[in-house]
């Protein structure tokens, strides 16, 4: 279940990582937007190998309402605390694509990232995460993860 949890789906605070090289958008956006979005993505979906909360705790907002694979909906204070159990389980996950689609002060993302237990199992999620600006900083303010057969 931890495991669950904790892939609800990613850039590290300050200095970000370089772009995802699968990040696109077809709807009018400002290119920093865009890239601080994935980026943030890639960076929520490298926490559950590295254990590093940093990224969650700054771009999910203090309202945020996850759904886990299992239905199970879950906190941001409970994604915080379960991002540092995930090297327990988890050798590496990696963001595969992002899809960004603007609203205005919203975004929806949707993607998949591919994953691998220290067990030796692999896996994928599909999810979808919606953006909100609000006070001039984009937050996921919604997630939605589903496990998916890996490709």
């Amino acid at each position: 279940m931890i495991a669950f949890l904790i892939a609800a789906a990613l850039a590290a605070g300050g200095a970000a990582p370089p772009p995802s090289p699968k990040c696109t958008t077809s709807s009018p956006h400002d290119p920093t937007a865009l890239k601080y979005i994935c980026d943030s993505e890639r960076g929520w979906a490298e926490s559950v190998a590295s254990g590093d909360p940093t990224t969650v705790k700054r771009i999910l907002a203090d309202d945020f309402i996850g759904v886990d694979p299992d239905g199970k909906q879950y906190r941001k204070a409970e994604m915080v605390a379960d991002t540092a159990k995930g090297p327990q389980s988890f050798v590496s996950n990696k963001i595969n694509d992002v899809i960004v689609r603007f609203y205005g002060n919203m975004a929806v993302a949707q993607g998949s990232e591919t994953w691998t237990r220290k067990n030796g199992e692999k896996g994928r999620w599909v999810w979808t995460d919606t953006w909100l600006k609000r006070n001039g900083a984009w937050q996921i303010v919604a997630a939605e993860d589903l496990k998916a057969p890996a490709n």
